[in-house]
């Protein structure tokens, strides 16, 4: 991924409301290792005006957006679910190392590596999305780039004192994924008023 040269408010132009949707997401919050190398990330981010730091009790990986709530009813919701339970339990945890650092105009985040030991668990929730309701869902970005986001960017100004500040690599640490949780995401995204609906263990008992 190439360096910008600026960063973007990456709500300018987004709709206020947003719209409440479902993801699948990986949340990270009780993982120690992730929010202490957030930690320091976001700390380096504090000497600048126009960051928006993700929560740690949010911090998270997006896998896939299952579509927006109010399309998704309770028993597609609850089908989707146990399809993913179901499914997961043949796919094993998937060993992962955070620490690179990705710039994007709108978002500052942390590489997950390597993509294909997540392909699986990916797998999986759009193979269960698709059969409670007739979609696969939406990745976050294309091609898929797992990712956990430190900072938005909510204004305009140039990139290259972030990057000079924050580098290209914080000291990495390994983490395995093993579990996987539906998410309703409701209003605004940097209100960060999100209900967790399930938590799916990646190789645990149906």
């Amino acid at each position: 991924m190439s360096l910008p040269e600026q960063m973007t408010d990456r709500w300018k132009h987004r709709p206020q409301p947003s719209p409440d949707r479902l993801y699948w997401h990986v949340l990270l919050r009780d993982n120690p290792q992730v929010r202490a190398l957030a930690r320091e990330g976001q700390e380096r981010l504090t000497a600048f005006p126009g960051m928006h730091l993700v929560p740690p009790e949010w911090l998270h990986l997006t896998t896939l957006i299952a579509g927006p709530a109010q399309e998704i009813d309770s028993n597609q919701r609850a089908r989707m679910i146990e399809r993913t339970r179901d499914l997961l339990t043949q796919v094993p945890p998937a060993p992962v190392t955070l620490g690179r650092i990705l710039y994007h105009p709108e978002a500052i985040a942390l590489a997950v590596r390597p993509a294909e030991a997540l392909l699986p668990i990916l797998h999986a929730v759009q193979d269960a999305t698709r059969h409670a309701t007739g979609r696969e869902g939406v990745l976050d970005t294309e091609p898929w780039l797992p990712h956990v986001t430190l900072a938005y960017s909510t204004a305009d100004q140039p990139a290259a004192p972030v990057i000079a500040a924050l580098g290209r690599h914080l000291p990495g640490c390994d983490i395995v994924i093993d579990t996987i949780s539906l998410v309703l995401q409701e209003g605004d995204e940097r209100l960060w008023n999100w209900k967790p609906l399930a938590h799916l263990p990646v190789g645990g008992e149906s």
